[in-house]
């Protein structure tokens, strides 16, 4: 296989699927999609993972269906991080101002400060994301250095998880000789994936529908403000349907995506589908309706909890004085996005606009990837870019400078 490549691989492991991605930077910085690869899930079930070595099959089939397709064998992969364990903390860190200056150090000091609470046993911190600082009475600043003033508050967003979680994911992937590079959580990675710079800034809430939980994350003036994790998704619909139907969670998942929809329509309403019986031996007709209450009635319970966490968010944010209005609405997006008529149900319950976020700015061989579906995994792809676009530039200025320095050196030289 090529080795010659720059690329960036991406690993979601969720309860219904695993999804591997492999990506190539491009010149211009954008990501190519050159290989995919996916397998059922099992042995994991809202990121609790119950069954190691039937995981470890899982991943090694996804991992060499990818590296089969982009004709590129990796060695290291970004991976995503999901479960109700998840939690996050809005936290703030002090510093004087001792050079009436504000230097890297101090801005590194203040969140420093702002990181060192006391958590949970057995939690520890997986994101540290600075969000603004203020300078004596002066709020609202996004970079300080340089500037004066005699103390400085770092405001600072805390993302938390269970330790032994992250751990038992790490290892399952490890053993697929793999290194993990970095581990996210996965509402940060589908956000890379589906909002724009804009929609940040004016404030928006992205609400990602897995197969076994629900991602939120609430951004205001282009910072996350809230993140959550839902322990009910896609697989509470499949669930509901398997029930009412008295058929197989495998038979109802193919009924969801085939005839569901969360609004009713007139025109569908008596239309008869096929269901198999729970052991697939008969089959009998059923109204389209009752399968559509079902769905309705599931998702409605759903978006109502995330109704009520986020007006909870946004009054918090109203009484102390902050900015509260998401601007760009609500985003939905991952596998659960996808059911018919969503968009409707979303809006009525939310009384907000809402659209349906695909990936964006990312090129690929299929426009089937640009999907809902792929948004965490296109977004730890995009995320694995960044950095090394970062670490890249960082590379190029130190050459510049060193290079700077041998040239001076040489001139002296000569004129000593």
């Amino acid at each position: 296989m090529k080795k010659n490549k720059q690329v960036i691989a991406g690993i979601e492991v969720g309860t219904t699927k695993v999804v591997v991605l492999i990506g190539e930077i491009l010149i211009n910085k954008i990501v190519n999609i050159i290989g995919i690869g996916q397998y059922p899930s099992k042995g994991i079930d809202k990121g609790n993972i119950n069954n190691l070595q039937s995981l470890i099959s899982c991943i090694k089939k996804a991992i060499y269906e990818a590296e089969t397709m982009a004709e590129y064998r990796i060695s290291s992969i970004y991976v995503s991080l999901s479960n109700q364990y998840i939690h996050c903390k809005n936290e703030i860190g002090i510093v004087p101002i001792a050079n009436k200056e504000i230097t890297d150090q101090d801005i590194k000091y203040a969140i420093y400060t702002a990181q060192s609470i006391k958590l949970k046993q057995d939690y520890k911190i997986l994101h540290v994301i600075p969000k603004e600082y203020t300078i004596d009475q002066t709020y609202g600043i996004k970079n300080p250095v340089g500037l004066s003033g005699f103390r400085m508050q770092a405001n600072v967003h805390l993302i938390t998880y269970k330790n032994i979680f992250k751990k038992n994911l790490v290892k399952a992937i490890e053993s697929c000789n793999m290194h993990v590079e970095k581990v996210i959580f996965s509402g940060i990675a589908s956000s890379q994936a589906v909002l724009t710079f804009s929609e940040k800034q004016s404030g928006v809430c992205m609400v990602d529908i897995g197969g076994g939980s629900i991602d939120l994350i609430i951004y205001i003036n282009g910072y996350i403000e809230y993140s959550y994790v839902l322990p009910y998704a896609g697989n509470t619909v499949t669930n509901d349907i398997a029930y009412v139907f008295n058929t197989s969670y495998k038979n109802a998942e193919i009924i969801k995506k085939k005839y569901g929809s969360t609004i009713l329509s007139s025109l569908t309403a008596s239309e008869l589908i096929e269901i198999a019986n729970l052991y697939g031996i008969q089959t009998k007709n059923m109204k389209k309706d009752i399968l559509i209450q079902v769905i309705e009635s599931r998702y409605t319970e759903l978006f109502n909890m995330i109704h009520t966490v986020l007006m909870k968010i946004q009054n918090k944010l109203y009484n102390s004085g902050k900015p509260y209005k998401l601007g760009a609405g609500i985003v939905l997006t991952g596998g659960g996005a996808q059911a018919s008529s969503l968009k409707l149900l979303a809006e009525k319950i939310f009384n907000i606009q809402v659209r349906i976020g695909i990936p964006i700015k990312i090129k690929t061989y299929s426009d089937k990837i640009i999907q809902p579906s792929y948004a965490t995994v296109i977004g730890l792809v995009k995320y694995g870019a960044k950095i090394y676009n970062q670490k890249k530039k960082q590379f190029n200025k130190t050459n510049k400078l060193k290079k700077w320095f041998y040239y001076l050196h040489s001139w002296i030289k000569k004129i000593i």
